[in-house]
């Protein structure tokens, strides 16, 4: 099946060792940096690859990240803040600037950055899913469902990680910007909301509904784009194109339902003019197509146009104008509208929200007392790097990120929908 999700670049990261002589000194706190060392390289290697269960990369993000806690948060009622925090120099790089990484000594940095490359796994597992021949219903579900903990995970890092962070996020595309974190929970929830939708096309349910919820996914990209506006366009102008493009196919499937609602109700002028308006901005999401697969920027390129539920929108739409031009001519003898009607729509169930995030408790190797034995006083002084005060850090390889090949054929299903 054609790729129908837009996914930006894992974040790559430096090696990091957690090897602090003679801050460690004993057995317990030893093992700690050991494991540290070894779950986060395991963690890593996990999520180049989306073809892993959702529970396998789960588990190795916990085993990292809540031994990571015992670095971030106060262990000592008796100290203002964790006194290993500032030890630990980290290089990521950021999902929509290219290979030049942000630095920060701050494990707070650290968990934030890990924690958003697991919520990337989670899209692009989603869209791998979704990209099968015919994905089942199971599939169907762990597809939202994975979107749906991304969105939280995305969600958390705004509203918590962001404002523990030692620096000051910098202004930009950057991934700690809420911009760039908005866009990302508007589309995770936009993409969830389209499985509900599919779910809804694909079972017939009516046309009312399938209206609303279309008309809601296509204000989620309109959401999303908006957030990304104001920043630079050579930086988010792909990704701005995928949000423009959803939005405009949703909208026009919103009018297109709407109107067989319209005409049922025998408002044939009205349909009219809503069928119109859904003629219309198919064919600017067809443009959008082209002028998305043509941009320059980050990520995977999505092919929607090639996907059998675009295609099969334009010529349904089509049809059911020209069926009630028709009967509009022979029975209802309608005034058509200047202006299309108002989707002024809210679907009474089906809508989609992120699922919520919590952080993993504190690692049961961690305790007070093994706490007490990390010594800071013969601590490591992170190495200042050789560069000019405006050279920028070296730029760090690009994550190689496992693909799996997708084929080209339409799903078997009468509604062209990614779900059966």
């Amino acid at each position: 099946m054609a790729y129908w999700f837009h996914r930006n670049p894992l974040k790559a990261t430096a090696p990091t060792t957690y090897e602090l002589h003679g801050v460690s000194t004993n057995e317990a706190t030893r093992k700690i940096f050991s494991d540290l060392r070894l779950n986060r390289a395991k963690l890593l290697e996990l999520l180049t690859d989306p073809n892993h269960s959702r529970e396998t990369v789960e588990k190795a993000a916990t085993d990292y990240l809540s031994l990571l806690i015992g670095l971030c948060i106060p262990m000592d009622q008796n100290e203002p803040e964790n006194k290993l925090r500032k030890l630990i120099k980290f290089k990521w790089t950021n999902t929509l600037l290219g290979n030049v990484p942000s630095e920060a000594t701050d494990t707070g940095f650290e968990f934030f950055n890990m924690l958003f490359n697991v919520a990337l796994w989670f899209t692009k597992h989603a869209a791998k899913v979704a990209a099968k021949d015919d994905p089942d219903m199971e599939e169907a579900k762990e597809i939202h469902k994975c979107l749906r903990v991304a969105a939280g995970i995305f969600t958390f890092c705004k509203d918590d990680l962001r404002a523990k962070l030692i620096d000051p996020p910098a202004e930009g595309a950057q991934d700690t910007d809420t911009r760039v974190l908005d866009a990302y929970i508007q589309q995770c929830t936009a993409e969830a909301q389209e499985i509900t939708l599919a779910r809804a096309v694909e079972l017939k349910h009516a046309v009312s509904l399938i209206a609303a919820l279309a008309y809601e996914t296509a204000e989620m990209y309109q959401k999303g784009d908006d957030a990304l506006a104001s920043l630079d366009e050579k930086d988010v102008g792909k990704w701005r194109k995928y949000f423009q493009l959803k939005n405009k196919f949703y909208l026009s499937c919103a009018h297109s339902y709407n109107g067989e609602n319209l005409l049922s109700q025998d408002k044939c002028g009205e349909a009219i003019r809503g069928l119109r308006e859904s003629v219309d901005l198919y064919g600017k999401a067809e443009l959008l197509c082209k002028e998305y697969g043509q941009s320059k920027g980050a990520g995977t390129t999505a092919r929607p146009q090639n996907h059998l539920f675009f295609r099969k929108l334009g010529p349904i739409v089509k049809r059911t104008l020209e069926k009630c031009d028709r009967e509009n001519g022979l029975i209802y003898h309608q005034k058509v509208a200047f202006d299309p009607p108002q989707l002024e729509l809210k679907a009474t169930y089906g809508l989609v929200s992120p699922e919520e995030y919590k952080a993993p408790v504190l690692h049961q190797l961690w305790s007070t007392d093994v706490y007490s034995k990390f010594s800071t006083l013969n601590a490591p002084k992170p190495q200042p790097e050789k560069k000019t005060k405006d050279e920028a850090p070296a730029p760090l390889p690009s994550v190689k990120e496992k693909e799996t090949p997708m084929s080209d054929k339409d799903p078997k299903n009468n509604s062209g929908c990614i779900v059966s």
